[in-house]
């Protein structure tokens, strides 16, 4: 008998969230399970407004959501000393030395002063400024003043961690620096992850799983691995949309070859991007489609279809192929083929909080 499915840590069920006359979140129903998690959109989509919800700093205007279990608003003692918070803002007192800040913010959680103590320097010294530990925040450079972020939210070693743009500022080594602490925190601490992010090859590449919100809407949900393997055709069936790199022999004889070879493809209801001589082609989303129905993912006649109209037309082009190979599908091409092929949503429908 297989296992039973590890329960959500959090529930969105109609979660919808006004401020006056606008919309923060319409609708959303989600489970978010064990592991870590991105929340991903754009600028404005709805992603602090969510994280607020969780911690139960605001009531949702409709629809009802729980944290470990919990209503966040009726019980946000009890969920806020079992959740730590990252928040995307700074935070941090310019003044206060850094284990002084960790240690008060254990505190406010419920700890002990003796135990919040300890639990400061341990967290600092699992995200890397042991050493550094005493100096005062506003002498630490952007990333150090990240680390204290993270190290305050873990002092009180919660069941789940809110990480809300935790590489923002951030150059990109120290992004990468910070994307790795995050790996090696659900490993060694145990707890699951909510990461924000506008930035989807960082979720990418941390991520488990994510949850897509697009103006206050649910736009996606799932596991990255199969995300990244399928992306949702026109009629919602899981349609794989294999694509390939073909990059053509430069010949001054045969002129526009590339432009030849796209309008032939696109004929054949391709999507084609140029750069040069170098056509990325996306296969027909019917083609996709049959091949999800057939398989539930990208299957090898599928590529093999491709690969053949890929060599008629360039042959048909009177070009010349100097390679061909497989384009790897990333969460932005996911996302844009789900909103290109989502409806338009309709107006939400207000009501009680619960």
């Amino acid at each position: 008998m297989a296992a039973p499915a590890a329960e959500p840590v959090i529930v969105a069920d109609g979660l919808t969230m006004t401020f006056g006359k606008t919309v923060a979140l319409a609708g959303v129903d989600v489970a978010i399970r064990p592991g870590i998690t991105g929340l991903v959109g754009a600028n404005g989509a709805g992603k602090s407004t969510f994280l607020k919800l969780v911690l139960g700093l605001i009531s949702p205007t409709a629809g009802r959501i729980t944290t470990l279990g919990r209503h966040p608003v009726a019980d946000g003692a009890g969920v806020r000393a079992r959740v730590g918070y990252f928040p995307e803002r700074n935070i941090l007192p310019d003044t206060m030395p850094a284990d002084e800040f960790v240690r008060h913010m254990a505190q406010l959680r419920g700890l002990p002063r003796s135990d919040a103590r300890s639990r400061a320097s341990d967290a600092l010294w699992s995200v890397g400024l042991g050493e550094e530990r005493f100096r005062t925040l506003g002498s630490m450079s952007t990333g150090q003043r990240q680390r204290v972020k993270l190290a305050q939210a873990l002092a009180a070693d919660p069941a789940l961690l809110l990480l809300d743009e935790p590489t923002e500022g951030l150059d990109p080594v120290q992004r990468e620096s910070m994307l790795r602490l995050i790996g090696s925190v659900r490993e060694r601490h145990g707890a699951n992850i909510v990461m924000s992010s506008h930035v989807l090859s960082e979720v990418e590449q941390v991520c488990d799983r994510i949850v897509a919100l697009d103006g206050g809407r649910l736009a996606l949900a799932g596991s990255v691995e199969e995300l990244l393997r399928t992306s949702a055709g026109g009629d919602g069936t899981a349609a794989a949309r294999t694509a390939l790199t073909i990059e053509l022999v430069e010949d001054s004889e045969t002129g526009d070859s590339a432009g030849a070879v796209r309008a032939i493809l696109e004929g054949a209801g391709c999507t084609v991007e140029v750069s040069a001589t170098t056509l990325t082609v996306t296969a027909p989303a019917d083609d996709a489609a049959a091949g999800a129905r057939s398989s539930g993912a990208r299957s090898a006649p599928q590529y093999d279809r491709l690969a053949d109209l890929c060599r008629d037309a360039v042959a048909d082009a009177g070009a010349r192929l100097r390679r061909m190979g497989t384009r790897h599908s990333t969460l932005e091409d996911v996302l844009l083929a789900t909103a290109d092929a989502a409806p338009e949503p309709a107006s939400p429908k207000l009501g009680t909080p619960a």
